[in-house]
């Protein structure tokens, strides 16, 4: 099996940035980015096809080579403003999910080749998108759970909890896809697997 990821600590990153002024009651949204990147394969007739996606993939982490390889970044945005009681509230927040999933292409093989990639890289998708979802979770939790925080005496405070509040929930998800992980063996269990 060698369509694992490499460690979630190189597949996440966050980027807060912040504003003081914005509309007066809190408004949340999440944006979504997508992008699939292929690379080519080609099989010679008397290679395995977990030998030829092995030769062919460029994706290598801490010395082993993957098949798939899914890398998500959720970046948001926050605004604020006094209420009529001078306390700082979150006015409004922009949340972006960026996602990028690489997948092999089998350009060349023979038809027991073909046949054997064409049931093995749907479920190799299908354990990518897993990882995407996660990615996705995450955005919308940090996104409602900024939006939704109560008001804070001063902005320097607020502007800290609501980013101590992004982390731990970027933090949170990331140990959910180092689980997802561990319970799909790394997709074998969903069928992402070649054993010769």
């Amino acid at each position: 099996m060698m369509h694992k990821h490499p460690p979630s600590s190189l597949l996440r990153a966050s980027v807060t940035a912040l504003a003081l002024y914005g509309p007066a009651c809190a408004q949340a949204a999440v944006q979504e980015e997508h992008a699939e990147r292929k690379y080519a394969v080609h099989a010679e007739p008397n290679q395995s096809l977990r030998h030829a996606l092995n030769a062919a993939t460029p994706i290598l982490v801490n010395g082993k080579r993957f098949h798939g390889y899914t890398r998500w970044y959720v970046r948001w945005q926050f605004q604020w403003a006094p209420d009529p009681q001078g306390r700082c509230r979150i006015t409004q927040v922009k949340t972006r999910l960026t996602t990028e999933v690489q997948l092999p292409d089998l350009r060349r093989g023979t038809e027991a080749q073909q046949a054997r990639f064409d049931r093995y890289l749907p479920a190799l998708s299908q354990h990518e998108q897993g990882h995407v979802q996660v990615g996705r979770d995450a955005a919308q939790a940090i996104d409602r759970a900024i939006a939704d925080m109560p008001a804070a005496s001063d902005c320097a405070t607020l502007e800290r909890n609501a980013n101590t509040l992004g982390q731990a929930l970027l933090q949170e998800h990331i140990e959910r896809e180092k689980q997802f992980d561990v319970t799909t063996g790394h997709g074998a269990t969903q069928g992402a697997r070649l054993d010769d």
